[in-house]
């Protein structure tokens, strides 16, 4: 066991925070890292550990995969998958430790050997390579051998779970147990059997641990159904060999599905459940811990009393504003041990699950806050709090120097466009180099020069919902947007050269088959016009905490039965009597998408992703195409500012002459990274251009808006500002760093 464990050093803290397995495999997930940082700014020691990382390196290891050959029962009525896996074990053995080191970024050149397909053994997760050998004539050898390790990984993973541990997946551990179970019975029973393979190798893990840090007080992080079996797992240890220490669980799973809990039995494994941000909570939880505070002092927290679970939220503990919360600090976190894989050839898919990104807010809550299928009664959606530009720069400069990575993914629920446009402009201005993505709504704020903005800043990619791509059912579930504002916003992100994700939705309540077949169909004229590149269907889920699941009448839907479990309540079953049979879409729609996505088919009818009888369609073929033909009718506001980032070099003047006339004219060389360009106007013209790209430029103090340099122009004794702004050259220089915003 020694093997698999951290080596002893003294590490005391006060509060040791962890992650249990299973999320992502790539990063870190952030709420230690920000419970941790604001924890520093009270002066207060923690330590932090992501278990599922170090987790999977300990299984996934020539030593750990010893282990587990050593611990499957021979002669046992396995699959033929499994047999062969079982043969080939001095392959897997001999290979693992290559494998990891090439995910995790240490070893690139094995690429060239795994790519090759007669270095790697090859189990039923291979199988599928055939059919999707047309979806890699794009990707490089580093991707093809990305994707070919993740299938021996996932191989390995089958083997796992047919032979030692019947629950194990990479980020779904045991999720069947924890996924809106409205009694805890199962998951309860599974508690109480002796540990498994996994649970084995945890607790291990755990153990060190505890001992390296002694603390007071452990805060466990469960943002998914699928860690919820091994937080509890690890509670139960804890409390079986440090019954001094408290423990405390928090995160999106308790927020969204424990909120009635009534269940006295999950006790057993913790003290405290506390819900929503976890700043002020955990704040009182420690001065409680210390004799400093009562119980009936907590914040937003669970914990039983006198036989049944109560809930205290005292109301003069005020929440921190997010500028007070201090900076996310990763210390403590294996870094370099993360892996990068590529389990599915999806453009949006891979920027989730390849390479580190540090993750962060623009703003608390979301700042639209309307949808009718969203938990907007909850207060992490409710209550929007931006924070300032400078003070997201500083933290994500503090970042990068303390993790050595400059990618950044906002998680935000929807991201502001104003405010996405000032951290922009203090990426820009700070010259920090950096790549970035985020949620967004597809609102009409994001004008073709905003999206350049991003762009240049370093933005690489957005994903945001066009949900039912219907008009009548984006105005049921109140989004606020229109098919035709999602095109040409979705037009505007390409057109700069940033990567666009699409949420879509079926099965809202209402939908019928028609309005389902009709979503596909923009979908399908979407990537095929090349504005979208990337998308998910996923089936509409009523929620305890949303419009939907609150007003269930009003959306004309039923729930299948009106009674709250004694443990996780989110998730509602229920009767859609006008729409159509959802469910049975499921698979064409992902099909299709697969096609889609990758440049194929996309001309084929809507019925062959189907086998059953679907509708026609009733959008025309030419719909999104016609709209993106439509002029843009949106002038510039006059309190627009104007931007110049562009690089112009020099002026030139010489004498045109045409019909025995001749004219001054001036032409202006700007540099890009690609080549050089030049436009041409009149003398006069050039002269102020010249003079105001200067006064334009992003470092000067004083900014211009359209109307004032539409003043300026006049005031030089120029004529016809429109016309001149209008017209090509100027009107193109948007290209070349000239930006409305």
């Amino acid at each position: 066991m020694d093997s698999f464990v951290v080596q002893p050093i003294d590490l005391s803290a006060t509060v040791f925070l962890f992650t249990p397995p299973f999320t992502q495999l790539n990063t870190p997930y952030p709420a230690t890292a920000y419970l941790k940082g604001f924890l520093n700014t009270k002066n207060i020691s923690s330590f932090q550990a992501d278990l599922g990382i170090e987790t999977t390196v300990a299984i996934f290891s020539q030593k750990g995969l010893i282990r587990l050959f050593e611990r499957i029962e021979p002669l046992q009525a396995y699959s033929e998958n499994i047999q062969r896996i079982i043969a080939l074990k001095e392959d897997y053995i001999r290979t693992i430790d290559d494998v990891i080191c090439f995910l995790q970024g240490r070893n690139p050149t094995l690429a060239h050997l795994i790519s090759k397909r007669n270095f790697l053994p090859e189990a039923a997760r291979f199988e599928q390579m055939d059919d999707l050998d047309w979806a890699f004539g794009s990707m490089g050898i580093q991707d093809k051998a990305k994707h070919f390790a993740t299938m021996y990984l996932e191989d390995i993973s089958d083997l796992i779970k047919e032979t030692v541990d019947p629950h194990f997946g990479f980020s779904r551990y045991a999720e069947k147990l924890g996924r809106s179970a409205n009694s805890f019975d199962e998951l309860y029973e599974s508690l109480q059997q002796p540990y498994t393979y996994v649970d084995e190798i945890l607790i291990a893990i755990l153990q060190q641990h505890m001992e390296n840090v002694q603390p007071e007080l452990v805060g466990i992080s469960v943002p998914f159904p699928g860690n919820l079996y091994t937080a509890l797992r690890c509670g139960q240890w804890i409390r079986a060999h440090y019954p001094e220490t408290r423990i405390v669980m928090g995160g999106g799973f308790p927020n969204t599905e424990l909120r009635s809990l009534s269940d006295l039995r999950v006790f057993e494994f913790l003290d405290f459940i506390t819900l929503d941000d976890g700043e002020a909570p955990i704040e009182a939880l420690i001065e409680h811990v210390a004799g400093k505070r009562d119980r009936s002092e907590l914040k937003r927290t669970m914990m039983p009393d006198n036989g049944k679970v109560v809930y205290c939220n005292n109301q003069s503990c005020k929440d921190y504003k997010q500028a007070d919360v201090g900076t996310p600090d990763y210390s403590d976190l294996l870094l370099d041990q993360y892996i990068s894989a590529i389990e599915v050839v999806n453009p949006m898919h891979r920027l989730w699950s390849d390479g580190r990104w540090n993750k962060l807010t623009m703003a608390h809550g979301c700042y639209w806050g309307k949808c009718t299928f969203c938990d907007i009664s909850l207060d992490y959606i409710r209550l929007y709090e931006p924070i300032a530009a400078q003070l997201l720069c500083d933290r994500m400069e503090t970042i990068i120097r303390q993790t050595g990575q400059n990618g950044f993914h906002f998680v935000d629920e929807a991201a502001p466009p104003a405010l996405m446009r000032e951290l922009a402009l203090e990426i820009i201005r700070r010259k920090m180099v950096v790549s970035w993505w985020t949620n967004v709504r597809f609102e009409k704020s994001f004008t073709r020069d905003l999206c350049l903005l991003l762009k240049a800043s370093g933005c690489i990619a957005v994903s945001g919902g066009l949900e039912v791509a219907s008009d009548r059912l984006l105005q049921l579930i109140r989004k606020g947007i229109t098919v035709a504002q999602v095109a040409r916003v979705n037009r505007h992100f390409t057109e700069a050269g940033i990567m666009v994700h699409a949420y879509l939705m079926y099965g809202f309540p209402t939908q019928s088959a028609q309005e389902t077949i009709d979503s596909l169909e923009m979908t399908r004229q979407m990537f095929r016009l090349g504005i979208l590149q990337s998308a998910f269907w996923h089936l509409f889920t009523m929620t305890a905490h949303s419009p939907v699941g609150l007003n269930p009448e009003k959306y004309q839907v039923k729930k299948v039965k009106d009674e709250t479990g004694s443990f996780a309540n989110n998730d509602i079953a229920h009767i859609d009597p006008l729409g159509g049979a959802h469910s049975e879409f499921g698979y064409g729609l992902a099909k299709s998408l697969l096609n889609y996505m990758h440049g194929t088919h996309l001309d084929d009818p809507l019925h062959k992703w189907f086998d059953f009888k679907v509708p026609k369609t009733t959008i025309a073929p030419d719909y999104i195409e016609k709209i993106l033909n439509e002029p843009d009718t949106g002038s510039v506001k006059p309190t627009a500012k104007l931007i110049w980032l562009g690089k112009h070099t020099k002026t030139e003047y010489f004498t045109k002459s045409k019909k025995g006339n001749t004219w001054e004219m001036a032409s202006l060389s700007f540099e890009t990274l690609q080549n050089t360009q030049q436009i041409s106007v009149n003398r006069e013209q050039g002269q102020w251009l010249e003079a105001m790209l200067k006064k334009l430029k992003l470092e000067n103090s004083n900014t211009y808006t359209y109307q004032a340099v539409k003043e300026n122009y006049e005031l030089a004794g120029l004529e016809d500002f429109e016309l001149f702004w209008d017209n090509k050259p100027v009107s193109g220089l948007s290209k070349l760093g000239l930006l409305k915003l």
